[in-house]
């Protein structure tokens, strides 16, 4: 890699950290090519990326960002989840290291925050954007349903007692 692919390389990251919500520091202790595969899948079905790079490049990209503070977590083969989604990351490469005993969970960190491997295992276990909006929604729509409910309950009630009547009489 010459000095042109190394700065280039060091812009990206830092363009990745500069628009993330979460970065997650792993250690990857002999993955295979298709698990590594199979973890930027994930990462990528859920709004998220996975890079290895080397440490010395991250920690340049790392400078004058929210997150400049896991440059300590950068020692040995690492890599870096990132999410816009302050929960996907996390989420992902938790559920990757359960199933994969060659990949840990160094530590991460959020904008101006410092995590270790439990803080974003407990980081994880947090709903995701989607599954929070999902869950306003429903609340937001709940009370609208029921007041419509409400409204047609008088209505129904009214109806049945005359139908009950209009039976009585034919009998």
């Amino acid at each position: 890699m010459d000095r042109n692919q190394k700065k280039e390389l060091v812009a990206n990251l830092a363009r990745t950290f500069e628009t993330t919500e979460v970065v997650v520091v792993t250690r990857n202790h002999g993955l295979t090519v298709a698990q590594v595969s199979e973890l930027r899948n994930r990462m990528r079905s859920a709004g998220a990326q996975f890079k290895v790079t080397k440490n010395r490049l991250a920690r340049i990209a790392l400078e004058g960002t929210p997150y400049q503070e896991i440059c300590t977590l950068l020692v040995g083969p690492v890599g870096l989840a990132t999410s816009r989604d302050p929960v996907a990351a996390a989420k992902i490469a938790v559920e990757f290291a359960k199933g994969n005993e060659k990949f840990e969970i160094v530590g991460g960190a959020m904008p101006g925050t410092l995590l270790d491997a439990n803080g974003v295992k407990a980081l994880a276990e947090l709903p995701s954007l989607d599954e929070l909006r999902a869950k306003l929604v429903g609340l937001i729509q709940a009370p609208a349903t029921k007041l419509a409910q409400l409204a047609n309950a008088p209505a129904a009630k009214l109806a049945r007692v005359f139908a009950a009547y209009g039976d009585s009489q034919a009998a």
